[in-house]
């Protein structure tokens, strides 16, 4: 017989013990990657609307320089310059969205130990 069924038959009481111990673990984690989550979808926005707003400013200035070419400008370089503030600050956030943190957390590692025991526990 398995070791799991044996320990369910003679000893139910340590294994519901042992699912309150996960209980208590996944409501200690969840509000950690609930913010986690709401932190990465921010800044995956934030990058998206940059990064419209820098397209949108491109389109301004290919228009401004399609129209304006006869006429001498005393800074043209801006034309290139500022929609690339916008991308930069997409580029800034969809890196910082992206940044893998302890994606590992206890209740994780703690599942994790307990099917390497089963499966040290399970006959061969």
């Amino acid at each position: 017989m398995h070791p799991l069924l044996n320990l369910l038959a003679t000893r139910p009481l340590l294994l519901a013990e042992h699912a309150q111990a996960y209980a208590e673990l996944l409501a200690a984690e969840l509000p950690r990657a609930t913010a986690a989550f709401k932190r990465r979808a921010l800044l995956l926005a934030l990058a998206l609307l940059g990064l419209l707003a820098a397209l949108l400013l491109a389109g301004v200035a290919l228009m401004l320089w399609a129209v304006l070419p006869a006429l001498p400008m005393q800074a043209p370089w801006l034309l290139v310059v500022v929609p690339l503030l916008p991308a930069g600050g997409a580029l800034a956030c969809l890196i910082a969205g992206q940044a893998r943190r302890d994606a590992r957390g206890e209740l994780q590692r703690q599942l994790s130990a307990d099917l390497a025991l089963l499966r040290e526990a399970a006959p061969q």
